[in-house]
């Protein structure tokens, strides 16, 4: 755009301490508003004071020039109070005046202070003036256009919005740097070691962040070979937590060893739950007859599956509470996670219902009745998303030479932990020991919603022994995975490569829906490691032994203490 069109220009780094504009109300002993009132009002007071008493020397013809105590009392806070009104405003349009020059680095009247040339001044000031509660952080700002530089001067003041940075420059990456070095300036933090380079912020726009001023890094390493269903995958696991790749990858080490995994999909729809209210329960409750009537399903069908080319609609539950109706919808949605497929379905139908439900208030597209992001008991026992079960029979030696216990302390540790503890503690759909870990690892590294972690996470462990008490047989059921191969963050190139690495990148147009099951089924094979391996090292108490190696500094603390 031409009012925003860059000038080439040799990017430097120089080492500043930012330091904000000084304000001429800084000098004011009082609160800039609480002065102002005080002035405002002796100016209008003591004029119409002297106003009056002009007038009353008029009419008794006394000489105008003769004053008395009162008077000349009046006659200086009148002076005092427009001395004060024109220099206070005199000086804010001064201000604003020099403030509308364009911000260079080697300005002195902007918020850069060059510690070269003003070292000796900077020092003076800095005696004289008192501690304040934090100290200045001195950090790296790149020296950027005038161009730029009055960019950020105008997101500072306000009178730009940082969201709209995107739009006016037509360049993702120049509004992140420019955004970036604004919000520097403000804070008074720097921001040095965020990488802002080698990102493609295109790619973002619109989708997956706003306002970005960097990204974060996380490491990503890789679980396997996992045997699932006669097929080798290897797991990307994107996480901070040390001894977690590792421990999964035992796990897919004994399941390698045993002949693999098997899984089985037990359902695959994505859930969405508007909740509508009437003036009367019995009225409520005609609407919830007239979704449940299978005859009338096939009609709600058509109107539902105008939304998109892959969503189906399955079926519909209700939920009534007084007046108000929950109508809990699923539908498949191919190889989308599927949260906006659906949800315009829902709104297809909603739109439909008013002609016959005229009096129908809809309160909200979602109430909480679907449930996401959130614990609740309707998803672990309705299920939401991908609904899976994982199985392996792990055989007597490995269980031994690999995951180094034996088959009956991890069927009495499985029973008393997974089961009972978590009984004990209330726990919904958490009957398991950290599926949790691996799920999240997972959604990080092929760009799933990690926020789904929530209910993507119910999972129940279950261990027995089999073949005369020989061999383990182990299963995770998992009634509620949420993932997607297409849309949102699987879009990006890093979480691209690692569903290409699953063999799962993108839409299968062949068969819509099949990369997006499959990857469920990885998810929950890999928890199924993730399991069998913690829970051997807990029966065989090496887990804090293990943390100490791969999660842990191996100095002595108590050493360093002492």
């Amino acid at each position: 755009m031409d009012d925003v069109r860059r000038r080439p220009v040799t990017p430097t780094t120089t080492t500043t301490t930012l330091k904000p504009p000084p304000k001429a109300s800084d000098a004011l002993p009082l609160p800039l508003y609480i002065t102002n009132t005080i002035f405002f009002t002796l100016f209008f007071s003591v004029a119409y004071f002297l106003l009056h008493r002009w007038r009353d020397k008029i009419r008794t013809c006394s000489p105008l020039h003769v004053l008395t105590f009162s008077e000349i009392a009046a006659l200086v806070c009148l002076t005092a109070s427009v001395i004060y009104l024109l220099g206070f405003f005199g000086i804010d349009f001064v201000q604003s005046f020099i403030s509308s020059r364009p911000i260079t680095s080697h300005d002195d009247s902007t918020w850069y202070v060059d510690d070269d040339d003003d070292h000796h001044h900077h020092q003076q000031q800095k005696q004289q003036q008192p501690k304040c509660l934090f100290e200045e952080e001195s950090f790296n700002i790149t020296a950027l256009s005038e161009e730029d530089d009055e960019i950020i001067k105008q997101l500072i003041s306000g009178s730009t919005p940082s969201y709209s940075l995107e739009s006016k420059l037509g360049d993702c990456k120049r509004a992140a740097k420019i955004r970036r070095e604004a919000l520097q300036i403000t804070s008074g933090k720097s921001l040095e070691g965020m990488p802002l380079e080698d990102f493609d912020y295109d790619s973002i726009l619109g989708q997956c962040c706003e306002m970005p001023v960097g990204y974060v890094q996380i490491p990503v390493g890789v679980a396997g070979p996992l045997l699932l269903d006669g097929k080798e995958y290897t797991v990307p696991m994107a996480t901070t937590e040390g001894c977690l790749v590792a421990s999964t990858n035992r796990g897919c080490k004994a399941i390698y060893a045993s002949g693999g995994a098997d899984s089985v999909l037990l359902k695959d729809g994505m859930t969405r739950a508007p909740i509508v209210r009437f003036s009367t329960a019995k009225r409520a409750a005609e609407l919830r007859l007239f979704l449940q009537d299978p005859n009338n399903f096939d009609t709600l069908s058509i109107v539902f599956n105008r939304s998109s080319r892959f969503a189906r609609l399955q079926d519909i539950k209700c939920g009534l509470a007084g007046k108000n109706l929950y109508i809990r919808f699923c539908c498949s949605t191919g190889d989308a996670m599927g949260m906006n497929m659906v949800s315009k379905g829902v709104q297809n139908v909603l739109d439909f219902l008013q002609t016959d439900f005229p009096d129908m208030d809809v309160i909200g597209i979602s109430g909480n009745f679907c449930s996401d992001k959130k614990p609740a008991a309707v998803n672990w026992i309705e299920g939401r998303g991908k609904s899976v079960v994982c199985e392996a029979v792990i055989k007597e030696e490995v269980v031994k030479k690999v995951l180094k216990t034996n088959v009956a302390a991890l069927v009495e540790l499985n029973m008393i932990k997974n089961l009972t503890g978590s009984a004990m503690a209330g726990a919904l759909g958490g009957f398991n020991a950290h599926a949790s870990n691996i799920v999240s690892a997972i959604y990080i590294a092929t760009g799933q919603d990690p926020a789904q972690n929530v209910e993507s996470s119910h999972c129940i462990t279950m261990m027995e022994s089999v073949n005369d008490g020989k061999d383990l047989h182990v299963s995770v059921t998992m009634p509620s995975i949420e993932v997607g191969t297409v849309g949102g963050g699987t879009q990006l190139a890093s979480q691209s490569a690692c569903l290409n690495l699953l063999g799962v990148k993108g839409a299968n147009r062949e068969n819509p829906g099949s990369n997006s099951r499959l990857l469920a089924t990885i998810v929950a094979g890999s928890v199924l490691a993730g399991e069998l391996s913690l829970m051997s090292a807990l029966a065989a108490g090496q887990l804090v032994k293990s943390h100490m190696k791969y999660n842990r500094s191996s100095k002595d603390i108590s050493k360093i203490g002492s």
